[in-house]
């Protein structure tokens, strides 16, 4: 199987990225942000707090997550529900950050990453993918851009869906959970010595894409 690795922080773009390359490409895409969010989703709605680590397993065996694929695209689901759009509210991005850290929820998600992955040739997007999930994978890349300009995007991104945030509390966010992500005992967010870093603050989407593209063409897919 022929994997894609894309890791690097909060508002990067990485799930964009993902998805227009593995369409370009002609591969399966997976989204395992969205399997933390979901969890995390899970847990507030549960009223655990992504932060107490007893509470979170206790209640991992309850939470079921998988894909699907219809016409918007992939959706993932939680307990046969579609939470797609769910998961992308603020407040999930930040539990998301929190439950990653707890040993058994990484543990239970990357064995679901690595089956997912050795079913099809497939990009990836993460924290840790290059690292810990697929360290063997063929490609690996490391997007990432400046805190403001993540910060901005996602500002962006969250007023045009309609959401009351402010700008300075969103870069807050950005910048703790680089440090989150970045500190973390198990499983760190880092850019491994055989990726690719890739700059994209100064680049639009398509030239984000046309770039990683172009190194995977050098080699041949």
């Amino acid at each position: 199987m022929i994997n894609i690795a894309i890791d690097g922080p909060s508002g990067a773009g990485k799930s964009t990225i993902s998805k227009l390359l593995a369409k370009r490409l002609g591969i399966a895409y997976i989204d395992t942000g969205a399997m933390y969010r979901a969890l995390a989703l899970f847990a507030l709605e549960q009223g655990v707090s992504p932060c107490d680590e007893a509470g979170v397993v206790a209640i991992l065996d309850n939470a079921r997550i998988h894909f699907n694929y219809n016409s918007l695209g992939m959706r993932i689901f939680l307990n046969d529900r579609d939470v797609s759009e769910d998961i992308r509210r603020h407040e999930v991005s930040k539990a998301a950050s929190d439950i990653s850290k707890i040993p058994a929820v990484r543990d239970r998600l990357v064995a679901l990453q690595r089956e997912s992955a050795s079913r099809a040739d497939c990009v990836l997007d993460g924290r840790d993918i290059g690292s810990n999930v697929l360290p063997h994978a063929r490609y690996k890349f490391y997007l990432t851009a400046s805190a403001e300009e993540r910060a901005s995007r996602r500002f962006k991104e969250l007023r045009e869906k309609g959401a009351d945030v402010d700008y300075d509390q969103v870069l807050k966010d950005i910048i703790d959970r680089d440090k989150n992500d970045m500190e973390r005992a198990y499983a760190p967010l880092i850019k491994t010595d055989d990726a690719v870093l890739i700059d994209s603050t100064s680049l639009t989407i398509e030239q984000t894409v046309d770039e990683i593209a172009r190194r995977i063409d050098k080699d041949g897919i």
